[in-house]
């Protein structure tokens, strides 16, 4: 009961209601972040169970068919063919490659863009990159790239190297290394990023412009 005035009059009183109105709004916001925070555990923990129940498996990759074209090598310091130890060396080629993409899974896969580069002793060559798709489930896709080598000079070791092994063994040897990434997608929700690593080497004949052999592997899985 407020005070009583002293000239008999009593005081007006005023109830002061920014406490409880702080506090009204603090527990509102508490209670709208808690029922965020289980909805969300609610839809982690049906997606753990859908993707436990899927039990998703890596796509598959592989190199079906390369093909050569327009391959030519250049030596401006060696103009004698018998001579097989030059300093600079260009070497020119067009590669055309059919990778089959294969998905194993009861679900689809969304592929990102992937990148392939084609290099001779560890030295990039040329780069061809492949856009990004969807692959439904349990099917395989024919996936291609091409990559144009114009004019790319080789020194030295390299060069000798590969003017040696063109002449006398009509043989060159190169490596294609490729990342393709890909989400498995489960109820319009995609997975975490995996990422399989191509490596494939390859060896080509210059004179018959033609594939001599292939053999491919793949690094693994990595998240």
């Amino acid at each position: 009961m407020p005070p009583p005035s002293l000239n008999g009059h009593q005081q007006p009183y005023y109830r002061n209601y920014s406490s409880s109105s702080s506090a009204s709004l603090k527990g509102c916001c508490c209670c709208i972040f808690l029922l965020l925070a289980f909805l969300a555990l609610v839809v982690l923990a049906v997606v753990l169970i859908v993707m436990l129940a899927v039990k998703p498996k890596k796509p598959q990759f592989d190199l079906q068919q390369v093909a050569v074209m327009n391959m030519g090598i250049t030596s401006p310091d060696n103009p004698n063919p018998g001579v097989t130890d030059p300093t600079t060396a260009s070497l020119s080629f067009t590669i055309h490659m059919l990778f089959t993409a294969g998905n194993p899974n009861k679900v689809g896969i969304r592929y990102g863009e992937s990148s392939f580069t084609v290099m001779y002793k560890g030295l990039p060559l040329g780069r061809a990159t492949v856009p990004g798709f969807y692959q439904d489930a349990h099917t395989t896709r024919d996936v291609e790239a091409t990559i144009t080598v114009d004019r790319v000079n080789l020194m030295q070791g390299n060069a000798a190297d590969l003017v040696r092994e063109a002449s006398l063994n009509d043989r060159v040897e190169l490596t294609v290394k490729g990342d393709v990434s890909a989400k498995i997608r489960v109820m319009n929700f995609d997975s975490p990023g995996v990422q399989v690593s191509v490596n494939c080497g390859i060896g080509i004949s210059p004179r018959k412009q033609a594939l001599i052999y292939k053999q491919c592997g793949f690094d693994g899985l990595t998240v």
